[in-house]
């Protein structure tokens, strides 16, 4: 026992001996009197943001000439917000979908909520237009995104800020620059370095921007427009392998599924539970009989009824165990995600795990698993995501489960979870008083059908492979976007 402890604390030493620690300088900046003024006569350095500053610094005295982003010399034409309004939600059938702010980033958003008619505002009015960059003006501000085929003309929030150009190029460069390290905080802070609490369009007349030739903006403006492109036709190829699905097992509508009540005229649901259905379950939202419903249907149009769990579709579902996080720099971490997080193409996460405190979780439950399928076991349940090739260097929350399902399986199975039927069979699982909460064993028992069609299934799940595919190569091009900007027109000398 004692050899053993030793030898564990000289391989302890060794590995910090043999770490690569750089010396993190100490951040200064300048203030004028005039500013001190201004700012109450306040000395206290928090008041003014050094990382504002600098930032702000660098591009008032880069290697281009800087214009603010609205006014007359601006590259903006219009930004604007629809006017505030008290909102009428409704069901599914009687409204439209309602999007949030918080669903801007999503590579393929869904609507939560339905806005009715009765609604007092000008429901055209929240469309959302093409050739326009949108702002979160409110809660997380400084999100963007661009109107993209996937929710041209859909109804969002009044808490987006749309923005146009006078120049086409001037969109996907605006964006790029919005979504870069430095664009970022010269967005979200005013000239002294003051985080703003609410984004309105007169901010953006305070937001310098460089302004390099026309020929380095369309260079830009192309990757960020192809990036999108490609994340509308992932968007397109998993419609078509859900159709596939949906016309392959006959599924209807989940509002025609016909249940069984003893009182369909009641509003509130009452029906009858065998004793031998209980599953030591009490609790009247697992027994819920749209599951039963459409358990029904598929049995009667599915060659079988497997489960998630089966050795042939998936090897195990794993969830990190709760741990003491270790957070250090971008340089020396792994980007650490959370269950909202895993829906958007680039993460918008700021925070990083130590690679040497967490090396053996990440090798584990923590780090993202090629072919696996991502779902909450927290919160917001029966969400599932598909990781692109780029997540397999990241880790995720200790709120997140990894279904790590076989390659020939993987997009089947997140192509029938990811659909309104799938949904429901995960979220009859659901247990806990405040929050919601599923264990891996819950996910395993969930139930999935085999297509009497192997040809079909096949397609299915190669569709969803290779939009996957297309998302990541859509990051790698807002990536390349994302480098021009840093080293060609920001860090340029």
């Amino acid at each position: 026992m004692v050899g053993s402890n030793a030898e564990l604390i000289r391989n302890f030493e060794k590995t910090i001996n043999n770490a690569e620690v750089k010396e993190s300088p100490l951040n200064w900046c300048s203030v004028t009197l005039s500013e001190v003024l201004k700012r109450d006569k306040r000395l206290e350095a928090s008041v003014f943001d050094v990382e504002a500053k600098k930032a702000r610094d660098l591009i008032i005295h880069g290697r281009y000439n800087y214009v603010p982003l609205l006014g007359e010399n601006g590259l903006i034409q219009t930004a604007s917000y629809p006017g505030r309004f008290k909102r009428i939600y409704c069901d599914r059938i009687n409204g439209e979908p309602f999007y949030l702010p918080s669903q801007m980033t999503d590579i393929y958003p869904k609507p939560d909520k339905y806005i009715s008619s009765l609604t007092k505002c000008n429901i055209d009015d929240l469309r959302l237009k093409e050739n326009t960059l949108l702002l979160t003006r409110s809660g997380t501000i400084g999100n963007m995104s661009l109107v993209s085929r996937t929710i041209l003309n859909k109804v969002f929030s009044d808490d987006v800020i749309r923005v146009t150009f006078k120049n086409i190029e001037d969109l996907g460069y605006t964006y790029a620059f919005l979504k870069s390290k430095v664009g970022n905080i010269v967005l979200k802070t005013n000239g002294y370095g003051s985080v703003i609490t609410h984004l309105e369009p007169e901010h953006l007349a305070e937001t310098p921007i460089p302004n390099p030739p026309q020929m380095l903006k369309m260079k830009v403006h192309e990757n960020v427009m192809e990036s999108f492109k490609l994340r509308d036709e992932s968007n397109a190829l998993i419609d078509m392998a859900t159709d596939l699905l949906i016309n392959e097992l006959n599924l209807p509508s989940i509002e025609e599924f016909e249940l069984d009540l003893i009182d369909e005229s009641k509003k509130i649901q009452s029906f009858n539970v065998k004793l031998s259905e209980m599953s030591c379950r009490l609790d009247a939202s697992y027994h819920v009989p749209i599951v039963d419903a459409i358990v029904k249907h598929l049995t009667k149009n599915a060659e079988e009824i497997t489960t998630i769990g089966d050795s042939k579709i998936s090897k195990d579902v794993v969830l990190p165990g709760r741990f003491k996080r270790v957070y250090v720099d971008e340089e020396y971490g792994v980007k650490f995600i959370g269950g909202k997080e895993v829906s958007q193409l680039d993460p918008s996460s700021e925070k990083y795990l130590s690679r040497i405190a967490h090396k053996k979780q990440l090798e584990g439950a923590l780090g993202i698993k090629p072919y696996s399928i991502l779902t909450p076991a927290r919160g917001s349940l029966g969400n599932v995501t598909l990781p692109s090739e780029h997540f397999y260097s990241w880790a995720i929350s200790d709120n997140m489960m990894q279904i790590l399902s076989n390659k020939e399986f993987c997009g089947y199975v997140y192509i029938f979870l990811n659909s309104e039927y799938g949904k429901a069979l995960i979220q009859r699982f659901t247990y806990g008083g405040v929050v919601d909460a599923l264990e891996p064993f819950h996910i395993k028992e969930v139930q999935l059908p085999l297509l009497r069609n192997k040809d079909v299934q096949k397609q299915i799940n190669d569709l969803a492979l290779e939009a996957n595919s297309k998302r990541y190569e859509a990051y790698k091009l807002e990536q390349q976007a994302l480098k021009i900007i840093d080293n060609e027109v920001i860090c340029s000398k």
